[in-house]
């Protein structure tokens, strides 16, 4: 397992929950998945249907018990976010508009990120 640093400052996190991210190193490469959880001080993010793995569970008040499938983190290195014009991995670009607002873009197409 790996330790996190607890005096480590977080990177600057260019990807956020509702993204659609594509894997591209790992087990899982080429798969694509929409992010659940963002871990910045982790540097991790989870996505649906990237990095399941199968876990054996005792049943609990909760749950029946027996073989959960589950996502595991992925480190954000592994992951680049979709560009919303190509649908191909694309890094991620900060602008101000002319109102003052700041805003993601994709440095593919120079398509806006967030709405």
């Amino acid at each position: 397992m790996s330790k996190v640093l607890l005096n480590a400052r977080p990177s600057k996190m260019k990807i956020k929950k509702g993204d659609t991210v594509i894997v591209t190193a790992g087990k899982d490469k080429g798969k694509q998945g929409v992010v659940t959880k963002v871990m910045p001080k982790a540097n991790k993010v989870v996505a649906e249907g990237i990095n399941t793995v199968k876990r054996h569970e005792k049943p609990s008040y909760t749950s029946a018990g027996g073989i959960v499938e589950k996502e595991l983190p992925i480190h954000v290195s592994n992951v680049s976010l979709v560009d919303p014009e190509s649908g191909k991995p694309t890094r991620v670009g900060f602008k101000i508009d002319s109102d003052g607002v700041k805003y993601r873009f994709a440095k593919k197409s120079g398509k806006r990120i967030d709405s």
